[in-house]
This record gives C-alpha cells, structure tokens and sequence, in this order.
C-alpha cells in the first residue's frame, strides 16, 4: 500500500510536533512538519495527498494558503484547523475548497485522525476506480475486441478511428450478430469520453409504454406507477455515450419526441414542468435498412438524417471468410482459458467444415458453435463430427456440404414445398417454375409428400 503523505502546517510548533507523532502512529502515513513562515506551498510539487492547515499563521492567513493550495492542484484535501469557532468563516472556508473545518480542542487529534482514515479509503477507492477505469479502456480498444484481418474490418477500424475523433452522431448497421454493440463500446471507450458513462438501451426490449420513461425519466406522481422521481437513460449518460440498440423498432410517437431531444439537447422528464440540458454523444444501431423504412413511412425522414451521422456497415461474416478461422481460433482460446481447460486445436478437416458454413447469426453463432465444440472434442482436437451447426434458417444449411445441381434444386423445392404447406401451385409460382416439375419429381419419388 502506498504511504498517504501528509503535510502539517502549524503555528504553533509544539502542537505541530504533537500532531506530527500521533498521525505518525499510523506505519501507512509519510507525515511532513511546516513550521510558521515556510507553509509547505514551495513543496507542493511533492504531492502532498493531505495537507493539515492551521488557520492562523504568523506570515500568510490559511485562507490565502487554501487558495494557493487550491490554485496549485484543487484536488489536494485541505483540513483546516483552527483555535476560533466562527461559523462563517468556517462555511466560507468550505466553500473555497476545505475538505473539512477543526476546531482546536482535546478531541482535535482524535478527528483528525478519522478524516484522514476516510480520506485514505477515499483515495484507495479512487485509485482502484481508475485502474479498473484503464483496465476497461484497454479491454475496449478496438484491436482487442475486434477480430479480423478482413477488408471489410479494415473499414469498420478506419471508421472507427474517425468516429473517435469527434462527437458525430455514429449510425452502425449490420444483421443480428455481427457486433454492432462492440462497435458502439470501441467507440467510446477510445474518445475523449471514455471516462464518462456508457449507457445501452435496447429500444426492441422495453414495452413501448415504458420507454418514453425510460429515455427521459419522470416525476414522482407522473403517472399511476411513479412513485418516485427516476432519471431517465440520457441523463444517465450526460457527458458520456448512450447508445440506442435497435432505433429502428422505436414508434412515431416517440421518433418525434427524440428528434426534438436531439435538436435541442435538452429533456423534459414526464410529468416535469421544467427542460434539462444534456451533453449525451449519441451512437445508433440498427438490423434494419432505415432508408427503406422512410420510403414505407415507418420511420421518420428528419430524425433520419439527424441520426444518420457517421455511418459504419458491419459486413455479415459469410462475406468476410477470411476472418472465420481467426475468430474460431480466438473464441477457442478464450473459452479454454475462462474454463481451466487444456489447449483445443482444429483439425484441417474441421477448418473446412467452418469455412464452408454461412452463419446466418454472424460471429455470435460462430462462437456458440467453436464452445460447444471444444466440450465435445476429443485428445485436444475438434474433429468435424465435433463441430453442429443449429441455426435456425434451414436455407442456411443447403450449402453446408457440397452437392450436385440436381440435388440443390431438390433441397430448394423441397425447403419451399415445407414452408408453403406442399402447396404445388404455390410453391411453382414462387420459384417460377412449371407445376409439372414438381408433379415429375413426386413421380419419380425424389420429392415426397407427407
């Protein structure tokens, strides 16, 4: 544990004396005495982490030396310790900056002594808030959590590398699973804002008689369940990011309401009387193409363009093969490592099986896929016997295995003949084929009717 350095500025010297030996009782305390007429202040660059200040020096007031202090670094706790009880001076003392105010009397060592313990346990939790605050930042730099060596990766980082520079709004688009919300965290944890809060609110997940609160917050009374004020998610992330998964499941309605939050950076909590400024940076996520649900008229033209900002396209894994085995490689490592387990190799055989799949769930599927193989592998090796896929698109089977053209044209009727309830003229309309074609099929038995 570090020594808490201490400095004792002190009139009279022999109290001085008696406050440096009790506070040195403590092994964990570094304690510095300042007699009258050197205060202490041309050490300062020694970083004091709390200065004990007598409020009547000979040469220079304690209020002139708060200041200095205040003036050199605001974050020094300064207690000011004095033989007079004046209330005002005192609450003016505080005011400019005192952590806490004295008075000389035969309990002073004893309260002494109990705010530097609390202020110990405040600065031990501060440092341990910042290394967990590095540790976060580190864990969310983008080359970490991130995987690929893809082109269209390369983008995504060239992207976010802009992105970070500056507060524009970030809209990223991608299908279910490619990583939107990891975008949105590299983001802010690499701008300037990486120390302030990152809050997610999954717009498809709250009731749509919920939301509009939980953006915004509501007075106590607002409404038959408002028992008492709540903040809502934008206060939450003033000065910080909120990011909004999903935008495009929000309604009408409340489109309007958001287009006029981002307008005018203020909220106005349900049932308040009174706006709020907020300084959020706003990141946006969506499965949808937004441009299309303008054209249907689901989604609202302004609020559109206000949010498209910078826009980042998270490219589907199939088309970003190249990135398959590394990310297979890097969830078998992880997975191994959290569960105590020996190393796991892919077998060749089992690379291509990988290879030759699409993913409709993108990189969350291929995840799940690479943990549950490694539990069956067998001697450290995942075999392709090892390695199911279970999606839940059939379709995304039909190219899992290669076949002849003959055999996929079956695969294609006979996905279509399931879905449309062996409806034959159905089915031959939708893949404008002759109705004889199937019939034939039926025929000759390739095709089976249940």
């Amino acid at each position: 544990m570090k020594a808490l350095k201490i400095f004792v500025v002190e009139d009279d010297l022999m109290y001085g004396k008696v406050l440096e030996h009790f506070l040195s009782l403590n092994p964990d305390n570094d304690v510095h005495l300042f007699p009258p007429g050197k205060l202490g202040i041309d050490k300062l660059h020694e970083r004091p982490d709390v200065v004990s200040l007598d409020y009547s020096l000979p040469d220079l007031s304690g209020a002139d030396v708060l200041k200095k202090i205040k003036a050199y670094n605001k974050d020094i706790p300064v207690i000011i310790v004095s033989g007079q009880e004046d209330v005002s001076t005192a609450v003016e003392l505080l005011k400019n900056g005192a952590y806490d105010y004295v008075v000389k009397d035969e309990d002073t060592k004893d309260r002494l002594w109990n705010l530097i313990k609390n202020l110990r346990e405040t600065i031990d939790l501060q440092s341990q808030l910042d290394e967990l605050k590095k540790e976060v930042t580190t864990k969310y730099e983008y080359s970490n959590i991130i995987k690929g060596n893809s082109a269209a990766i390369k983008r995504v980082f060239n992207l976010i590398e802009k992105a970070i520079k500056t507060n524009i709004t970030v809209s990223i688009t991608g299908e279910t699973g490619t990583g939107k919300e990891l975008v949105a965290k590299a983001i802010h944890y690499n701008s300037p804002r990486k120390k302030k809060p990152f809050v997610t609110v999954n717009i498809a997940a709250i009731p749509s008689n919920l939301i509009e609160s939980e953006l915004f917050g509501h007075e106590k009374g607002a409404f038959t369940d408002a028992i008492s004020r709540r903040i809502g998610k934008f206060e939450e992330a003033h000065t910080g990011t909120i990011f909004l998964d999903e935008i495009g499941e929000m309604d009408l309605h409340l489109q309007a309401k958001l287009l006029r939050v981002l307008q005018e950076k203020e909220i106005t909590r349900i049932g308040g009387s009174g706006s709020k400024k907020i300084d959020s940076r706003v990141v946006v996520a969506t499965h949808r193409d937004l441009a299309e649900e303008v054209r249907k008229g689901n989604f609202r033209e302004d609020l559109y363009y206000r949010l498209l900002g910078l826009p980042i396209e998270i490219a589907p894994l199939r088309e970003r093969s190249n990135d398959i085995l590394l990310l297979a490689k890097f969830f078998l490592d992880e997975f191994t490592r959290d569960n105590g387990m020996d190393s796991v190799v892919i077998s060749n055989e089992a690379q291509t099986k990988l290879m030759n799949y699409l993913y409709p769930g993108n990189v969350r599927e291929l995840k799940a896929t690479i943990e549950l193989s490694a539990v069956m592998a067998s001697e450290g090796v995942i075999q392709p016997e090892d390695i199911s896929f279970n999606s839940t698109n059939k379709m995304s089977d039909l190219f899992t295995e290669e076949k002849t053209l003959r055999d996929y044209q079956l695969s294609i009727i006979r996905h279509f003949m399931e879905k449309y309830d062996n409806n034959i003229d159905t089915v031959a309309n939708k893949l404008k084929i002759g109705k004889s074609t199937i019939y034939r099929m039926i025929q000759t038995k390739e095709l089976e009717i249940n």
